[in-house]
């Protein structure tokens, strides 16, 4: 995937066959660890939603993202080389825990970019509510905030996390947090 550095992406994948992908409450835990120690140095991560069998991110390409680097025999964008690190370490430490061999992922992540402004409306504060809302469509919460494995707890104030570039996010996305709330449940509909 190619970034352009000042857009917002979303950036998503599931497991082969829809398989579930996270077992268990550590293994998101340990998800989110790679991704705070692998992608959070080369992007902003706006939002993000890991859900059974997929997951979700709504990023902000930064001069971090974009940089050249190799990995392995392949010349890529830092953000790629740093996605890729945390899927096959993931992987790796899934695969170990559960006794299995082989992919885990779809073999090519998704990214959407979102166009800023487009000329559907603000797109990406849209997109930025689907992924919280993930969860609640689902079934697995009776509201967005009881999903531990989401952002949305960092923006309606549930907790106080670090992974998010909130200030960045309420910028780009021209989010109101006296309002977030409520438009979170109303941008889609259950």
């Amino acid at each position: 995937m190619q970034l352009t550095c000042g857009n917002i992406y979303h950036i998503y994948n599931r497991g082969i066959n829809n398989q579930p992908v996270f077992n268990n409450r550590n293994n998101y835990i340990y998800f989110l660890t790679k991704v705070r120690k692998l992608l959070f140095p080369v992007c902003d991560i706006l939002s993000y939603c890991l859900m059974p069998n997929h997951f979700h991110f709504v990023i902000g390409a930064n001069e971090r993202s974009i940089v050249e680097v190799k990995a392995g025999a392949l010349q890529m964008q830092s953000f790629s080389a740093a996605l890729k690190s945390v899927l096959s370490g993931y992987t790796n430490g899934f695969n170990r825990q559960n006794k299995r061999t082989g992919s885990l992922f779809v073999q090519n992540t998704k990214s959407k970019d979102l166009e800023l402004g487009n000329k559907q409306g603000n797109y990406a504060f849209h997109c930025f509510n689907y992924v919280h809302q993930n969860p609640w469509v689902a079934g697995l919460s009776g509201k967005m905030e009881d999903w531990e494995f989401s952002s949305f707890k960092d923006y309606a104030g549930f907790r106080n996390g670090s992974l998010c570039n909130k200030e960045l996010a309420i910028k780009l996305l021209s989010l109101n947090m006296k309002t977030l709330y409520t438009e979170s449940y109303q941008t889609i509909s259950k």
